[in-house]
């Protein structure tokens, strides 16, 4: 039964939970660490930890999407972001890992994203990311998707990621074409993940599209300004939850289809993917965090995809600061801080094992408790 709410006469709201108001609760059953398995698989495709790269050129450029496939995570690259715009963006990221936090950065930042797409540079990309030998995934926004589907898929990638702000499987238009994601997605033989979503009803609709996987939030912390522009703000422990219902629904609907699920936002700790697990979802989208790691492109800075819009921008600037580690320190440790930013997926197993569960299917069965 949903917790609702009256906030006044004739109306109603849900109440919702963040990752901080929840915490996980041990059971009878401890288990040793180094029987966890952290794996995961995307339809045809393993991978040793739940973790997809956030597609931001802070921190997914070709050269730390192998890296992250490497050390057995999936990186995704924005292919509406400066590695497609530019023949070498070094420059560009360079300039702006030295900004400061002032007014100019969102301008600036509007500035050099107004660069035109080239699909050349697609296609070069997507041989760059081929030639690093791992798992091949670029997202793309659903406004471009008709327009820049063709040339992604004539590259050659492996996995697909549509993703926007909000995503929904009914987009209605009265001036432009709009994108039918279930026509899309049955014409593909690749596996397509959308999103993100927010609520239960959205996550059914975006799985009955054929999607593979459904990504789950908006991507929010600390420099997203989507709740103070749009007003949307997502309590991310309900609507994993709410969306892994969804999934459990759409398993009994189709007789056995699983759709994964990607929590995307508040996660930056260890405890904070523990907890996104915990609460259903499959795999974790890191942003912020690997912006922490020495391979990140823009040497610390960090912005969301949404944060450059040329008029409605939806994220504020960080600026860098020194990094904490290699991506394979921040991934699998050691850590020398208790703060839960290093070593990441370390942090996960240890928290699999203390509560007893040897995979990841079977940790979304643990126990969670209100604790706020």
């Amino acid at each position: 039964m949903r917790d609702v709410v009256e906030i006044g006469l004739g109306k109603t709201a849900q109440r919702g939970y963040h990752l901080d108001d929840i915490a996980i609760v041990p059971s009878r059953r401890t288990r040793d660490v180094d029987d966890v398995s952290t794996g995961w698989q995307l339809d045809a495709y393993q991978f040793g930890i739940p973790c997809v790269g956030h597609p931001s050129d802070a921190t997914m450029s070709p050269a730390s999407a192998v890296r992250l496939g490497e050390l057995g995570g999936l990186g995704v690259l924005n292919v509406e972001g400066l590695w497609t715009r530019y023949e070498n963006p070094t420059k560009v990221l360079e300039e702006l890992s030295g900004l400061d936090e002032d007014a100019r950065t969102t301008k600036r930042l509007q500035e050099v994203y107004a660069e035109p797409i080239r699909p050349d540079l697609i296609a070069e990309r997507v041989r760059e990311l081929r030639a690093g030998g791992g798992t091949v995934a670029v997202r793309v926004s659903p406004q471009h998707t008709l327009a820049l589907a063709p040339v992604i898929l004539d590259a050659g990638v492996d996995i697909l990621v549509i993703q926007g702000t909000i995503v929904s499987a009914e987009h209605v238009s009265t001036t432009d074409e709009p994108l039918n994601l279930k026509e899309f997605i049955a014409d593909l033989d690749l596996p397509v993940v959308v999103g993100g979503c927010t609520d239960y009803k959205t996550a059914l609709h975006l799985m009955r599209t054929g999607a593979a996987g459904v990504i789950v939030g908006i991507g929010g912390d600390e420099w997203s300004t989507t709740e103070s522009v749009l007003g949307i703000r997502v309590p991310m422990a309900t609507a994993i939850a709410d969306a892994a219902a969804a999934r459990r629904d759409y398993l009994d609907e189709t007789g056995g289809r699983y759709v994964h699920l990607i929590a995307d936002g508040d996660i930056e700790t260890s405890g904070d993917i523990a907890k996104a697990l915990g609460c259903g979802a499959d795999a974790v989208m890191l942003g912020e965090p690997l912006s922490l790691c020495a391979e990140a492109p823009a040497g610390g800075a960090w912005w969301h995809s949404a944060a450059s819009h040329p008029s409605l921008p939806r994220g504020a600037f960080e600026a860098a600061g020194e990094p904490l580690g290699s991506m394979d320190q921040l991934l699998f440790g050691p850590a020398d801080e208790p703060d839960g930013q290093l070593n990441l997926f370390g942090g996960l197993r240890r928290a699999m094992a203390k509560c007893g569960y040897r995979d990841l299917k079977e940790f979304q069965k643990v126990g969670l408790v209100l604790d706020r």
